[in-house]
């Protein structure tokens, strides 16, 4: 290759969106999730000629920001969406907060109105006040496209920014007229971060005390998802049983005998001397099941702001959670004085089954799920009163099997999220266990799964009710029902109308006969099982202080 050959291959030519569009698809990026409108029309005809580049446009902006959320927590990459600027915007900034909370790399490509424009607020269409500093609030890192020959270094940036732990979202938006300016930007080269310095002192501390720990347990959380081996490792060296609420599901297998749910991690806590967390904000433990001066508690995280943010540990330990771990196990074994607390975890585990056979209707249903779901099967969480229970009661095998909104809470996300994630990984199943109220949230996205053939299943709980909110107005308020009461539509002929498949499932075991027939249609599935009132699951999940 000669000197000029090499000079024009590292020059990329074209509109500022295709550019862009290059750039990304160069840095891994497969899939986007998109809403057209006329600030983003270039864009669309960018999208149109990218190869390497699937595009899968949605019905609502929200429901494309979820599937860009649900696509980023099952695979572990950047999960991409493009909307219109204003209102296409702000109608995705639940999912963006909730990408946000729930540390997702979410990459959002947000038009603008015309460059000459901003800032004046003349009443052009869709313009709003200053929508970067909007968006900055959801997002690790912004930054705005104004010339064809910035849009190579900015979209390098994205990515870049998208890839640091802990992972959030990033934002980029870009005026309407500049989209499609043609223009020159030089290919830029791709960084990737330098690990962080791991301070060998503390690993040292931390060890010891480990070492000398009677009770031991692990809390982990998403940011440990991608140490699973790690976290297995010692957790058998220190004899250490694991636990984790929503977010750190299926880091270790439910089978491993160190394994335990979080009713019986929430006992276990109670007799624990050192706490090691992983890559969780702990924010339940420290301000629930209790701390006091017995309890030593070593944190692992990428971010440094996280581990005084509730109470200050024993020891803190910032970045990557697995080179951590290497680091702890090579350190471990020549202070090791742990013994086997089998007999221990088993009695807690008796206690806690106990506790949680208060709630059989809801594990019925979610062990006939997990018997027709393959181990590598995926359960997106929404808030239903199964889904409630599945965050103690659902085993799960693997890591990014099991993704919930986490704090945010976000009801009627588990329609697109399982979207995305079937996006993410068309070679698995993915269920989206969720109730009716939640999927009248999203039910129009449906219709995107049918025009895009993904194959995702609904289960639908369909009580006729915000289920939750009627049972405290029942409990709390003497029955006076308000707002929580739901009339539906017909969702056979609802399902039927968008194309998709309807299963009827009236008990557990048709259930679970339904999923394992689902699971064998090529294309979207709704299962509808009627559901009466159930158990309230925070009788038991609600939890108090374990220490005394």
């Amino acid at each position: 290759m000669t000197k000029k050959d090499q000079a024009d291959d590292d020059l990329l030519k074209g509109t500022a969106a295709e550019i862009m569009l290059k750039v990304l698809v160069e840095g891994g990026v497969k899939d986007i999730f998109a809403l057209p409108g006329i600030q983003n029309d270039d864009l669309f005809d960018a999208l149109y000629k990218t190869t390497g580049l699937r595009t899968i446009h949605t019905r609502h902006e929200q429901g494309a920001a979820y599937m860009a959320a649900g696509y980023a927590m099952t695979s572990g990459q950047p999960g991409t969406y493009a909307v219109v600027p204003g209102p296409g915007f702000l109608n995705t900034t639940a999912a963006l907060s909730t990408a946000y909370g729930c540390c997702a790399p979410v990459l959002a490509l947000v038009g603008q109105i015309k460059s000459s424009l901003m800032g004046r607020m003349t009443g052009q269409l869709h313009e709003i006040p200053d929508q970067l500093s909007v968006m900055q609030q959801f997002t690790r890192w912004t930054a705005q496209i104004k010339a064809p020959s910035q849009a190579a270094c900015i979209a390098a940036d994205a990515l870049f920014e998208l890839t640091k732990k802990p992972s959030r979202p990033v934002g980029l938006e870009c005026p309407m007229d500049v989209w499609g300016k043609e223009g020159v930007a030089r290919r830029p080269a791709m960084r990737e971060h330098e690990c962080d310095a791991v301070d060998f002192d503390a690993v040292k501390r931390a060890a010891e005390i480990l070492g000398s720990a009677k009770s031991p347990l692990i809390v982990v959380g998403g940011g440990a998802q991608d140490a699973s081996a790690e976290v297995r490792e010692l957790s058998t060296m220190l004899h250490a049983p694991v636990t984790a609420n929503r977010m750190g599901q299926g880091v270790v297998s439910a089978r491993d005998p160190l394994w335990v749910d979080a009713v019986t991690g929430h006992i276990l806590w109670g007799k624990a001397d050192v706490v090691l967390a992983i890559g969780t904000r702990l924010q339940l433990q420290l301000m629930t099941w209790g701390v006091d001066d017995k309890l030593k508690v070593i944190r692992i995280d990428a971010d440094p702001d996280q581990l005084e943010r509730i109470h200050a540990p024993t020891v803190g330990l910032v970045g990557d959670a697995k080179t951590i771990l290497r680091e702890l196990i090579e350190s471990i074994p020549a202070v090791n004085n742990t013994h086997s607390q089998s007999k221990e975890i088993e009695l807690a585990r008796a206690s806690g089954q106990k506790k949680l056979q208060t709630l059989a209707p809801q594990i019925e249903y979610l062990k006939a799920i997990r018997n027709a779901l393959p181990d590598e099967g995926i359960f997106v969480d929404d808030l239903t009163q199964i889904s409630y229970v599945s965050r103690a009661a659902f085993p799960v095998y693997h890591p990014r099997t099991y993704i919930s909104p986490g704090y945010q809470g976000t009801l009627g996300w588990g329609t697109s999220a399982a979207i995305g994630a079937q996006v993410a990984c068309p070679d698995v199943p993915v269920v989206s266990v969720i109730g009716d109220g939640g999927f009248m949230f999203g039910v129009q996205e449906m219709a995107t799964a049918v025009q895009h053939n993904i194959p995702f299943i609904t289960i639908l709980a369909n009580d006729n009710s915000y289920g939750n909110v009627m049972r405290i107005q029942d409990n709390k308020y003497g029955g006076r029902r308000i707002g929580s009461e739901l009339r539906n539509p017909d969702f056979k002929k609802l399902t039927d109308s968008f194309g998709a498949h309807y299963l009827f499932a009236k008990t557990p075991g048709e259930l679970q006969h339904a999923l394992k027939k689902a699971i064998n249609i090529n294309g979207p599935v709704v299962i509808e099982v009627p559901v009466s009132s159930m158990p309230d699951p925070w009788k038991v999940l609600q939890y108090s202080s374990s220490r005394s």
